[in-house]
Parts: C-alpha cells; structure tokens; sequence
C-alpha cells in the first residue's frame, strides 16, 4: 500500500480537500485503484450535530456515515463510494481506546496519548485503507490518499502528527509521500507574492518530524519564478517540486493542473507506482473546465434556504446545480434567498429585504427548496412552494423542501388551515408531516433515517417525469438524512387532489417521491440526491429542474434517459453521458 499524506499550512480553507482529490483523480485516470481518508481533529464523534454555519453541510455516506464535506469531494472526482470510516475524529479514536481500557485490553497499563492513542491512528489508517470504494470492482485499493484537517501546528492535531511521523517509519518512507499545501499571499499595497508565511509553515511541520516531498503553493496569481526558486531553497525541496496552484474559475481545473506539473512523472518514480500512461485521461475534465468557462446562456435558480450566507452549508446542492447546468451548455447564476426575507414578518420589520427577496424569487427561472431544520424560515419555504406551483415556475423541494410542498397543498388545495409539521408546531390539528415513530428524541447523533435506501416507483408513476429521468426504472437508491416524513395518514387526500407520491419506501409507507400533476416540473423528494451526483454525470432530479428551467426538459424526455438506478458506476462513464440534451 502507498500513501500520500496532504497537509496544511498558513490558514486553514486553502483548498487541501479538491488538491487531494485532484491528485487522485489524477492516479485514477492513469490506472490506479484509490482511496482516501479524511482526518478531523475534533473532538465530535461525527459531523452529524454540526451547524451547517459552523462546518458546511453534512455530507452523508452510503451507510449513513455523518461525515465532513471534504469526503463530498472524494466521492465525486474520484467516482468511489467510501464509509464512514474513511472520516477519522478525534472523537473517534478516544472513544475506540476507552471502550478498549474498559474492557482491559490494556492488561493495566496507564493509557497515554503516546503510545495508545498514536497507536489507535495508525491502526485505523491501515485497516481502512484496504477496504474497498467501487462497488463494481472489489479489489484493494492501491494508494490510499490521508488529508490532514486543520492546520499545521494546532494544538488538537498534535497526536495525529505524532502518529503520521512514527506511520512513515511505519510503512517505510519509500511508500509514504507528504504533500504539504501553504499559501503564499500577494498583498495589495505591494503586489508581491510572499513566501515567509510558507517557510516557517514548513519548518514547524519539519520540527514535528514530517518532511513535505511536495509544496503545493496557493496563491491569487500563477506563481512566479522568484517565488518558486525562494521556497525550493529555504524549505530544502526541488524547484519543480514547488506546484503553484492558483485561483482558478472553476475546481475542474486543477486535475489538469497538476497533469501539467508532470506529478504522474514523479508519483512514478517516488511511490513506484505500476501507472498505465493514457495521454487523453484527464480529457474530460478539460472539457469540462473549458466548458465552464466558455458557456454563454445563462440559469438562474432561486435557493430558498436557511443557511445561505455560507455557501459551503449548500456545498453538494450547489455543486449539484452545476454538474446540471454544465451538462445542458449553461451558465449557473444562484440567488440565495433566505427563507424568512420571504415571509410577512420581514415585510413589517425590514421591508426592502422583503421585497429584494421576492424580486430575487421572480426573476428566476426556477426554485430550489433545499433541506434543514427547525421552524426558522418555514414559513418563507412554504410560500415558495405557493408561488412555484401557482405559476407554473419549475420546482424541486429537497428533504423539508418536499415537506413544506405538502404542507403548502394541503393549507392551499386541500383548506386545512392548522395544517403543519409538528417539528414547527407539535399541537397542530393537521399534522401532514409527523417525526418518524423510531426516533429516540433523548439523543442527536445519528438517530436520523440515514444512508442509501431504496424507493420504488409506485404503478401510477409510469407516466412520471422523474421516473423517466431516472431511466424509467422501477426504483432507485438514494441518500436519506431526515427526522420528519409525510403522515400516511393524509396520502390518499393529497393524491386526490393532484398530488401524486410516485416513490415510497419498499414498504410502501414512507413517501419519498411526489410530482404535482398539471405542472411543467414541480417535483420534490425526501432524499438527498444532491449527495451522489457527479460533475460527470448529474443528480436526475437536479438536471430535471434545469432541464425545465431552460424549456428543453420534454426534448429530453422525447429522446429518453439511460440511466441506471444507481446512475452512477465505476467505469468513470456511465449511460446518462451517452445524450446530450443539447440543441
């Protein structure tokens, strides 16, 4: 097993996540097997309890993993399916050692960071490393990528740096290779690239016993020769080991950019790796970089939501939008919304972001209602539902986003004026939206419905716009993260009235689908389908809604989508890539 151990220096944020899964995508496309663990030095079990503004989304994981949105990124340039180990916490591993010391595994021994807890680490990494990520080809990874969260020299990180300095020893020095990703600023006043911050990054990771063999130097502009040749020197590594990556327009473009850096050259050399030459593997990524840069017609999609003033709390619904756009040739212009800027309250307090937000609302050209929780911005998510379906606007509610759609229909259609959810008012007469009767309340980590599960299309859906997104299959197999679900009890009303659920759990009592009829796309599920979408190969309920926002959804349709229930495989190229809905 080879190893490539990234880290950070400078500030944190920088970018470690998408240079680790570049530098992955970049072995993947040249014939080797990867997979990737993510290190998070904090001491929560998991990310499941984060707010979504003080760490991003919670990313989800076939098997319910709560996991750090940096595994997103692994996931969708690497097309692997990893688990919830591959997210290690410090959490994590104290936990595993004093289950241990309870047990007396330690046959009495005073239990010590050093050597109980860097032992813990190291072991986890080599147990998780061979565990395999394609589901199609089952076979042991052959380098396993380790991202360090943080940055170099915070206190928490410490035993994990001790623990990766004795794992080089470990595993041998020839099969462990550090990459260590610092920013160089430019600052304004003097238009030049500093690389101090860089050196004395690199000499505390030095001074903990870690020697990065590559720097990876973030900085505004392409990195320029002085720089380059200032950072080789005082951190005692070859010029053409210095990479300069800088900001670029889109994510796409780093894989290639580490191609052109020759690092499959030195990945060969340093890490003996058997990698297959393939002169035209980072292609389609080129394409796709070239293609996000030179669309000319534009999209643009509400995002009602309740965290919208950090992007990352909406990082795989956003990216989910781009894969779709980019693959109907459009340019993707969000407008976040919050939801309570919406609402009648804002109109009374602050009545210029009430009328901003619906001026925004307006001028879309559709509406995406995204997940969350709590009663903050309901209301506002429930009369952006009104306004879609009234007027014929293109929408797709996403876990909340399909439960305040019901609540919405059923207040508006259906004249049940109590009607509600009881996560916002436990003693509503009409309780539409009731919690799931197996959640333990006493306890939030992970007691959500979790991880993929399977929807079948009800026999009324055979007519269905979602179905034949999805490629007309029977079902699919999605990611759930949610508390709350449609009362069964109020199913055959709504239906009634128009409201089809065309996906329900294999039971059939959970409502995961539903589509209204009469409408040019107004669709909304209780899964999460943002969590598996691919740059390559996008969400079908995402790509349905830009499809109906550009008005080419029924020529999609006419001509048929191939894709499987998974929709996305191991091969790097899947059916739905076959049409391209283009004019």
């Amino acid at each position: 097993m080879k190893y490539i151990l990234v880290t950070g220096g400078v500030i944190s944020g920088i970018g470690k996540g998408v240079i680790s899964s570049s530098i992955g995508t970049l072995l993947k496309s040249h014939g080797v097997r990867v997979t990737s663990i993510k290190i998070d030095p904090y001491i929560n079990i998991d990310a499941g309890t984060f707010s979504p503004y003080e760490h991003g989304e919670v990313y989800v994981l076939d098997d319910g993993g709560e996991v750090d949105l940096d595994l997103g990124n692994y996931e969708r340039f690497l097309d692997v399916t990893l688990h919830r180990d591959n997210n290690i916490t410090t959490g994590k591993i104290y936990k595993s050692v004093i289950e241990k010391e309870r047990r007396g595994d330690y046959l009495g021994k005073t239990v010590q960071v050093v050597p109980h807890i860097t032992d813990a680490i190291q072991e986890w990494i080599e147990k998780v490393a061979v565990v395999p990520v394609d589901p199609e080809d089952q076979k042991e990874p052959e380098v396993c990528l380790i991202e360090l969260g943080g940055t170099i020299g915070d206190i928490e990180g410490m035993p994990f740096v001790e623990a990766l300095r004795q794992f080089q020893r470990r595993v041998g020095k020839e099969n462990l290779c550090i990459v260590h990703v610092s920013l160089v600023p430019e600052p304004k006043a003097t238009g030049e690239q500093k690389t101090k911050p860089t050196q004395a990054s690199v000499r505390e990771l030095r001074g903990l016993g870690l020697c990065p063999d590559l720097i990876m130097a973030r900085c505004t502009s392409v990195l320029n020769e002085s720089s380059r040749v200032k950072i080789s020197t005082f951190c005692d590594v070859a010029p053409e080991c210095v990479i300069g990556v800088p900001d670029a327009s889109s994510v796409y473009k780093v894989p290639p950019l580490l191609e052109d850096a020759n690092l499959i050259e030195y990945f060969t050399n340093r890490l003996s790796l058997p990698l297959k030459r393939n002169k035209s593997a980072l292609a389609r990524w080129r394409d796709l970089a070239n293609k996000h840069d030179t669309v000319q017609k534009e999209v643009r999609i509400a995002l009602v939501g309740k965290y919208t003033k950090f992007e990352d709390s909406y990082a795989s619904v956003i990216k989910s939008l781009r894969h779709a756009a980019l693959k109907v040739n459009h340019r993707l212009t969000i407008h976040y919304i919050e939801a309570d800027d919406l609402e009648l309250t804002t109109q009374v307090k602050e009545p210029v972001k009430y009328h901003e937000a619906w001026q925004a609302l307006c001028s879309s050209d559709g509406v995406l209602v995204p997940g969350g929780f709590g009663m903050r911005g309901m209301e506002g998510k429930i009369l952006a539902s009104k306004w879609a379906r009234t007027t014929n606007k293109p929408f797709l509610g996403v876990c909340l986003g399909l439960q305040c759609a019901v609540i919405e229909f059923s207040r508006n259609v259906l004249k049940y004026a109590d009607a509600n959810t009881t996560e916002a008012n436990p003693k509503t007469s009409k309780p539409v939206v009731i919690e799931m009767p197996e959640h333990n309340p006493g306890i939030m980590g992970g007691t959500m419905r979790l991880g993929q599960r399977r929807t079948n299309f009800t026999t009324s859906a055979n007519n269905s716009v979602i179905r034949k997104l999805y490629g007309d299959h029977d079902y699919v197999e999605e990611r759930h993260r949610h508390r709350y679900e449609v009362n069964p009890e109020v199913v055959d009303e709504l239906e009634k009235h128009g409201l089809k659920f065309v996906g329900r759990s294999t039971d059939g009592q959970r409502m995961e689908i539903l589509e209204l009829e009469d409408h040019q796309y107004y669709v909304a599920v209780q899964y999460h389908p943002e969590y598996i979408s691919r740059p390559l190969k996008p969400s079908p309920p995402y790509l349905g809604l830009i499809l109906a926002s550009t008005g080419r959804l029924q020529n999609y349709l006419e001509k048929g989508s191939k894709c499987s229930p998974r929709y996305t495989d191991s091969s790097g190229v899947s059916e739905c890539d076959e049409f391209d809905s283009t004019e």
